[in-house]
């Protein structure tokens, strides 16, 4: 892909020729502006290293004061400025799996100033945000005491704020209406994390590039302000006693320092998407603008695609004449269902080793190595859940089997930390399941910060609270479903494992974990494969309800994992969202709300001349009441028409759109 870099080196005796370019540099005082110009990132170096953001004359985030300390020195503090380079880029870039565009456009401008005491900052804007990153420049290894970064908000800021109790977590959180204000330094979260400003400016935090580091969080602060927490690097664990110890640890020692790493090295991206516009977060790719390009040489073999899974529906296959179970006549089922569907892949959830511990043995009722024969001889690729703690304790013999038995990949699970080490398993898992052509998707994790970039492999992420929670919780409500697009999925895939045919209002709604049920219509439901991003789209109920329900069933399955171009149609965080996507020369409408029902125009404006035919999903007329009802009609349509979705309470609309 083309690449077009202007760059500039200025020295203070040249300082006012930055009037004539996006970057303004008075004494210790710099500006760089985005390339449409109307966001500016304004720096001053002073007794401290800190900075703000307006847009379009206004200031959104009033100053973030960002620091250091790196092998006993604080960087950012009293720092001496040696140069300053400016660079304006133009470029773009092709996406392997892509989730949103399959070609990503990056254009930014770019200021790096470099210090003598041996480090430099490189602050860039775009159009939809601002990042800057640390950068290492002399020694051999840094120990990295903290990183320090103080965010100050604007008087009435509130935060829909993921709350954690520890670092040690899985990372599915509900997004809590919070004003910063009200934060006590106990209170912190894990990112991404979603702000509004006063005056409606909403801005999207988190990081990207991540490392041989830990991840960040964020810890309330009094007043207008938050502040950075990092998990320590772990010295020492002990499995934690009781019927967990073969997922769950007792973090018991710890250094005391957040990383241990190479001195000259680039430090993780602490981005902000900023806009009034609620699109933008649907639409922007910072993640990917900010992370490492792929580092494997053949990705050929890596292919998305939807997903059968059994754990969800507990294996409940009816209407067969074998016992249903954890056991080879269920999974052949299981991949019968997914050949006649054209779905690429079954997953062998747990139980299918012989223990959670013994993962190179089967489950005595199982053949795995026949599954994965008789699918091969279907077309469909089987995925292998194992868990983090044991496939780390033997990662190269674990691979090698899974990838001779002709396995296409690994669902890992129960990581649950996000300090230095795991950072790295992230990555040592994603190298060696490249070097066997697996795929990777990992559960238990936290959220998605550029590894996807550099391994195309790992297809997708949970760290979402996504629709297992049916099976004990009542939290998946409407208004979650249409929050988690504008902040979770805003920095990557999200495997919230859609597809339930057994739905319901919160009123009428009843936890059940073997026989779950989803909140909200069926049209909600099947509206997710069109509004969430995912390279491997899970189908999470069983082959039976699908097959009892094949009308729906022929619908999904016609909806692809990957996109060629996003295009939003309406978009409030958690209100509702309306989504135009294009896979090869067809179009794929999706729209969501909350517990309001709602009429949402369709304007197809976006496809090109010619005539379509659209296939709709839409609420039936007693949605409201029955959340299973609903509509399926084709209508002829043209970048001429418009069409008013009604959704009802909970309800979702969606629309597979073919040209004649």
């Amino acid at each position: 892909m083309k690449r077009m870099k202007n760059r500039r080196f200025c020295g203070f005796h040249i300082l006012f020729l930055g009037l004539l370019l996006p970057y303004t540099m008075l004494g210790q005082n710099y500006s760089v502006s985005s390339p449409d110009g109307e966001t500016v990132l304004s720096i001053a170096n002073k007794d401290q290293l800190n900075w703000s953001v307006s847009k379009n004359g206004a200031v959104v985030i009033p100053q973030v004061v960002i620091g250091m300390e790196v092998n006993g020195v604080q960087w950012g503090n009293n720092s001496k400025l040696k140069s300053s380079t400016t660079e304006d880029v133009k470029s773009e870039f092709g996406v392997v799996v892509p989730l949103k565009n399959k070609v990503v456009k990056d254009e930014y401008n770019q200021l790096t100033l470099k210090f003598k005491e041996g480090f430099a900052i490189d602050f860039r804007v775009y159009n939809e945000g601002v990042a800057y990153r640390f950068k290492g420049l002399k020694g051999n290894e840094a120990v990295v005491k903290n990183e320090t970064m103080k965010i100050s908000f604007n008087p009435e800021t509130t935060s829909l704020f993921p709350l954690e109790k520890s670092t040690y977590s899985h990372y599915e959180r509900s997004y809590i209406p919070t004003k910063v204000d009200t934060l006590s330094n106990g209170e912190f979260c894990s990112l991404p994390v979603f702000f509004k400003n006063d005056d409606q400016t909403h801005i999207l935090f988190s990081e990207a590039d991540v490392y041989d580091y830990p991840n960040m969080f964020l810890n309330g602060n009094k007043g207008n302000s938050l502040i950075t927490k990092f998990p320590k690097a772990v010295a020492k664990t002990i499995p934690q006693p009781g019927n967990r110890i073969d997922r769950n640890v007792i973090i018991t020692e710890e250094h005391p320092y957040i990383a241990k790493t190479k001195a000259k090295r680039n430090f993780p991206w602490r981005f902000f998407v900023i806009s009034k516009n609620d699109a933008t977060f649907i639409e922007q790719d910072m993640v990917l603008k900010l992370s490492s390009p792929s580092k494997l040489k053949n990705e050929d073999w890596i292919k998305p695609g939807r997903v059968a899974w059994d754990w969800w529906n507990a294996n409940n296959v009816f209407n067969v004449d074998f016992k249903s179970g954890l056991n080879t006549a269920t999974y052949k089922y299981f991949i019968d269902f997914a050949s006649k569907q054209g779905i690429e892949y079954v997953i062998l959830d747990e139980g299918w080793t012989k223990s959670t511990t013994e993962i190179l043995d089967f489950n005595p009722d199982m053949d795995v190595k026949e599954l994965i024969r008789y699918g091969e001889q279907k077309g469909v690729g089987i995925i292998l859940w194992c868990l983090w703690k044991p496939l780390d304790e033997n990662m190269e013999e674990i691979l090698d089997t899974y990838a001779g038995w002709g396995a296409k990949g690994i669902k890992v699970d129960f990581m649950q930390r996000a300090d230095q080490y795991m950072v790295n398993s992230y990555e040592q898992i994603a190298l060696e399941c490249a070097k066997r052509e697996l795929l990777v998707d990992f559960h238990g994790a936290y959220k998605p910060s550029g590894l996807r970039r550099a391994y195309p492999n790992v297809i997708s992420y949970e760290g979402v609270k996504g629709n297992e929670h049916n099976k004990w919780s009542q939290d998946l409500t409407p208004t979650h479903n249409v929050t988690l697009p504008f902040i979770r999925m805003a920095v990557g895939p999200m495997d919230y494992t859609p597809g339930a045919m057994r739905n319901a209002h919160l009123k009428n709604h009843h936890i059940s974990f073997e026989r779950p049920v989803s909140i909200g219509t069926r049209a909600h439901q099947v509206a997710m494969y069109m509004v969430f991003e995912s390279g491997l789209q899970m189908y999470c109920d069983t082959p039976s309800a699908y097959m009892k329900e094949q009308e729906t069933t022929d619908y999904i399955t016609q909806v692809p994992s990957t996109w060629d171009m996003i295009k939003v149609l309406h978009a409030k965080i958690g209100e509702y969202i309306a989504v135009a996507r294009k896979n090869g020369d067809d179009w794929y409408v999706g729209a969501m709300t909350d517990t309001n029902s709602r009429d949402l125009k369709i304007d197809f404006s976006f496809l090109q001349e010619g005539t379509y035919e659209a296939l709709i999903y839409k609420d039936g007329l007693n949605a409201g009441t029955y959340a299973e009802d609903y509509v399926l009609e084709k209508v002829e349509v043209d970048n001429q028409t418009v069409i008013t979705a009604k959704l009802a309470k909970g309800g979702g609309w969606s629309a597979i759109i073919k040209k004649k």
